[in-house]
């Protein structure tokens, strides 16, 4: 297997928090390495609307 898509895939995930990895293989051989990102946020506190009478 190439060093380099080695190389790729490990420096993939190590930069990778919340996601994915996907590896495409054709014929046995990796040709494309894509990763999908994910940025989550917690809820500060959420306010709820009181309805006066």
């Amino acid at each position: 297997m190439d060093n380099k898509k080695i190389e790729d895939i490990v420096s993939a995930i190590s930069n990778l928090e919340y996601g994915s990895l996907v590896i495409t293989v054709h014929d046995g051989e990796i040709t494309q390495v894509e990763t999908t990102e994910k940025k989550r946020y917690t809820i500060q506190g959420k306010k709820t609307k009181k309805i006066s009478s």
